[in-house]
């Protein structure tokens, strides 16, 4: 426990973060203000998405905002509701209700807390970049999948299946078509994709929903559904919505969804130190400070919350460079909760559809999955199997199936290039008709790369199959790594052999691979009778020594001694 706290305890800001907050507090200000307009639209519709309501997205977007960044391990980090977290709490909502999206959080906050301070953050570097494009592809099309039924003025029908509820929505449109809504989704989401491309720093997403809100208003369109009614301010904190009865249940989807904010968090802030030069953030605070965010917001009534990419690039992009404009972006948006909620309410559910289908759209990098998808083909296979499952599974299970396939084909490619070659014995000290005579009987083998699972059945198959020859070298200095597996076959090969009457000799065995030998009883194997050299012309000295005793070769003289007594003898 003592462990813990004093980890825990150097994750809390520090000095510096003060320091940097003085650094240049104009741009962060102004940063701040053009992510909270951004910031905004995408609030109130991921919160709707995520069946909690606009008023919990705009919860999650002040409180996580604020204190992650305060307790986060990146100074450009901005955090909030997500796409990719709605995609998660949609079952949740479905299955366990709003109480159970709360709990869930809460959970998810001390799960995060816990990894933070077991050091965890510096592993995510080790996920290919096929896994995250394909991730970031399956995410995209979900989210817009998600917005079917607000954009076709239809309402949402029953399920959990995001292609299930698309496909209902559809049919329920064929039914009872609402162009009104149609033309708000659609409206917005060209005004922001054309917009983007036009002047990439103006927020046209607000100026859209705006336009939308006061068209929807001014001609008095019903099929224009509002947001509806919201809170004018936070809730009082509270955790009457906790069930301790149910905690067990939740567990599961709690790990879930603490996977989740720890993955796409991360990723963002790696993607902001991208953006920036000098720019470095600290993975284990920022797991830390995600964790913070995602034990109060539920108090709050918020959902669990993430570092949000698309908002982060829009800081960096706006030139800030310390933690408060993050800190800004939470407080105009708490200004907005308190003032403007009566406007905000108004805001047609289409408008806010047509802008998280912007928001789908841009998350995809065309150029970027083409490349991967040139790379190789077990890149371009990872990243499609990531984006299926992300879109016909969930989005935890998604990444997990892109691990695995990829360490498979990663382990396959390292199998590969494992070799096991004949080599020629050195001649040394011997003769022409010595060394010919030698090669008889004595084979050596260089082993290049791993000896491991995935190579070292092959290696069996091939050694096991040497014939005609007395003593086989096995050359073992340019072995890079070896596993239980590794050491079995060997053991296994050693002994088919000795069974045949063939010798095994090794040589330039590495000190780190005895253990491992040890372990499975191969180095006693090689220590019997002497059987281990550390060098190759040892081990054939070695191997022509048994041979001798074996009585297969007759003992010559050293060649120099030869040559001495014949000139004494002439």
């Amino acid at each position: 426990m003592r462990t813990a706290f004093v980890r825990i305890a150097a994750l809390l800001p520090g000095r510096v973060d003060l320091a940097d907050l003085r650094r240049d507090p104009r741009r962060d200000l102004l940063a701040g203000l053009t992510v909270a307009i951004v910031a905004l639209p995408l609030a109130l519709g991921f919160g709707v998405s995520s069946g909690l309501g606009a008023e919990a997205g705009l919860a999650t977007a002040v409180v996580a905002g604020a204190l992650a960044a305060v307790f986060g391990g990146s100074n450009l980090q901005v955090s909030g509701p997500t796409g990719a977290m709605t995609v998660v709490l949609v079952p949740i909502v479905g299955e366990f209700g709003p109480a159970g999206v709360l709990t869930v959080g809460l959970m998810a906050g001390a799960l995060l807390i816990a990894v933070a301070a077991l050091r965890a953050g510096k592993y995510m570097q080790y996920v290919p970049a096929p896994v995250v494009e394909g991730f970031t592809l399956g995410i995209a099309c979900v989210i817009g999948l998600q917005q079917l039924p607000n954009a076709l003025g239809v309402p949402k029908p029953d399920g959990d299946r995001v292609l299930v509820v698309a496909w209902r929505a559809v049919e329920e449109f064929a039914r009872h078509p609402n162009w009104t809504a149609v033309g708000f989704s659609v409206a917005v989401a060209v005004v922001m994709l054309a917009g983007a491309r036009w002047r990439p720093t103006v927020p046209f997403s607000i100026l859209a929903v705006v336009a939308a809100t006061v068209v929807a208003q001014a001609a008095g369109l019903d099929a224009a559904t509002p947001i509806g009614d919201l809170p004018s301010g936070l809730p009082v904190p509270s955790l009457s919505f906790l069930d301790l009865g149910s905690l067990g249940t939740l567990l599961a989807p709690a790990v879930a969804v603490a996977a989740l904010a720890a993955l796409e968090s991360l990723l963002s802030a790696s993607v902001a130190d991208g953006m920036t030069v000098g720019q470095k953030h600290d993975p284990d605070r920022e797991l830390f400070g995600q964790g913070v965010a995602n034990l109060a917001t539920p108090l709050f009534g918020g959902v669990p919350a993430t570092g949000a990419i698309a908002r982060t690039a829009v800081n960096v992009r706006s030139g800030a460079s310390s933690r408060l404009a993050a800190l800004t972006h939470a407080a105009v948006l708490a200004v907005i909760v308190f003032a403007a909620a009566p406007l905000v309410s108004k805001i047609p559910l289409a408008a806010l559809a047509g802008v998280l289908l912007a928001t789908a759209v841009r998350m995809v990098e065309v150029g970027s999955l083409k490349a991967m998808a040139k790379a190789t083909r077990s890149d371009a296979l990872i990243l499609v199997l990531t984006a299926v499952a992300t879109l016909v599974l969930d989005l935890v299970l998604a990444v997990i199936i892109g691990l695995a396939v990829a360490g498979a084909l990663a382990l396959r490619a390292v199998a590969k290039h494992a070799r096991f070659d004949q080599v020629p014995l050195d001649r040394g000290d011997h003769s022409a008709e010595e060394h010919a005579l030698l090669a008889e009987h004595i084979v050596a083998y260089r082993i290049d790369g791993p000896l491991f699972f995935a190579a070292a059945h092959r290696f069996l198959l091939e050694l096991t199959e040497v014939a005609d020859v007395r003593v086989v070298i096995l050359r073992m200095s340019r072995v890079s790594t070896m596993d239980a597996t590794g050491a079995l076959v060997l053991k296994d090969a050693v002994e088919k052999l000795e069974r045949r009457g063939i010798r095994v000799l090794a040589s330039g065995l590495r000190p780190g691979h005895r253990q491992v030998l040890d372990s499975v009883g191969a180095l006693d194997l090689l220590h019997r009778d002497g059987r281990e050299y550390a060098t190759t012309p040892e081990a054939i000295r070695g191997a022509r020594d048994h041979l001798e005793t074996a009585g297969v070769l007759t003992v010559v003289a050293p060649r120099s001694a030869r040559t001495a007594d014949e000139e004494t003898a002439r």
